[in-house]
């Protein structure tokens, strides 16, 4: 696997690793059979402090691990991408899941969605509380999606909200957790003291703006930031790409709103390459779930990356379709950040024509401070991260970073 392009230089990283490459369509033939796949997760596009970048990059080497363990067992990306997933949710420094913000009401409410490449099946849940891992379910209802019509040719769902997402879950075999056991000490802080600055904003009316600087401080010395989402984009050895997001929401955020995590389209997106798409891809947002539902930054991605320059093709989406786009000209700060990954089946210019494999071109962007994300290929003997910041003198929500590498997958065809 290629290293990653050298963070601390200016230059920006390009494709031009590809040169030595043919790109065949990949309708032409099955993906070869590849060595075990790769993964790449965030765990987040906001704020991350210096304090916790241990955890932080902890927490995404082990769901890289978990993905990887998963692809090597011969599981394709769907599963792969699940259990990358599961392991950050599980984890107490990531807004998903265990320890997720709360609500107005003191509650957790999550959002969770899952696209298989392949199938090009979809399976979400918005605001559902008590169950540990959201992205299970929305694996679940994947999965049931797939098996067909349900009795009386009801078609079975692929998105469910609430209560009814929870007795469904419960009803499919996914243990319930109680409300008490999924906060932690940690949110529970963050509540408290969330819940006392709204207090003092709202009798403070000629004060209001020191009370804003005072909050946006008291994050960054916490670490908390704007974390809204974790995700994993992955590709298995037959060359399927899947993609999968899980998120707590904002921070106070009124009960039952559902933000990007759960919505088509805007928090995950992934297709395998077919007649009218060359390459295979799968993206994974995160940041304010509103401005990233209002333009579907999930599949605008993915449409960018068809073009032949990948770093230049999400250059131009995330400024375009995202801090300039028309559906947020009245934002004075577009927040988020996007994980792509696109492969292609390639033959090695100077081997043997049997001898073929996939490329795969991984990349991260963000007008965030910060995004953490970890990446690793079934070859690798151990996950590789980094925590990628804006350049000093930057303004958040209206510049970016972006980054990425590329790694070879070979094969050999039958």
């Amino acid at each position: 696997m290629e290293s990653l392009t050298n963070c601390d230089e200016e230059e920006q990283p390009s494709s031009g690793m590809t040169n030595s490459w043919s790109k065949q369509e990949a309708f032409r033939g099955q993906m070869p059979k590849c060595a075990g796949g790769f993964v790449l997760v965030h765990a987040g596009a906001g704020y991350h402090s210096e304090s916790k970048a241990k955890e932080y990059k902890h927490v995404c080497k082990r769901a890289c691990q978990r993905a990887v363990d998963q692809l090597r067992a011969g599981a394709l990306a769907v599963e792969a991408v699940t259990a990358a997933l599961v392991e950050l949710e599980d984890s107490p420094f990531t807004n998903a899941g265990m320890g997720s913000n709360l609500n107005l009401s003191g509650e957790i409410e999550c959002d969770a969605s899952i696209m298989d490449g392949k199938s090009l099946h979809f399976g979400a849940v918005g605001a559902i509380s008590g169950i540990k891992n959201p992205a299970l379910v929305a694996n679940c209802l994947l999965a049931e999606a797939q098996k067909g019509k349900l009795s009386a040719g009801r078609i079975p769902p692929c998105f469910l909200v609430g209560r009814g997402a929870r007795d469904w879950a419960v009803s499919h075999g996914i243990p319930s957790c109680p409300s008490e056991k999924m906060a932690t000490k940690f949110s529970l802080s963050a509540y408290k003291r969330n819940k006392r600055k709204m207090e003092l904003a709202e009798k403070m009316d000629a004060g209001q703006n020191q009370t804003k600087k005072r909050r946006q401080s008291s994050e960054n010395e916490n670490g908390s930031g704007c974390l809204d989402t974790v995700g994993a984009v992955v590709v298995d050895s037959e060359g399927n790409v899947a993609a999968a997001v899980s998120s707590g929401g904002l921070a106070m955020k009124h009960p039952g709103r559902v933000g990007q995590a759960a919505h088509y389209g805007c928090g995950c997106w992934a297709e395998n390459a077919c007649n009218m798409n060359s390459y295979s891809t799968a993206v994974s947002t995160s940041g304010c779930g509103e401005h990233l539902v209002r333009t579907m930054l999930a599949r605008e991605c993915s449409a960018a990356m068809q073009s032949e320059d990948a770093h230049q093709a999400l250059l131009e989406a995330m400024q375009n379709k995202f801090i300039s786009s028309p559906f947020l000209a009245t934002e004075d700060r577009v927040l988020g950040g996007v994980i792509v990954l696109r492969c292609c089946r390639c033959v090695e210019a100077q081997a043997s024509p049997d001898i073929q494999g996939a490329m795969v071109e991984f990349l991260w962007s963000h007008t965030t401070e910060s995004m953490c994300v970890g990446y690793m290929s079934a070859q690798d003997s151990k996950a590789k991260t980094h925590i990628s910041r804006l350049p000093p003198g930057t303004v958040p929500g209206q510049s970016l970073a972006i980054e990425g590498g590329v790694c070879r997958l070979m094969g050999v065809v039958d």
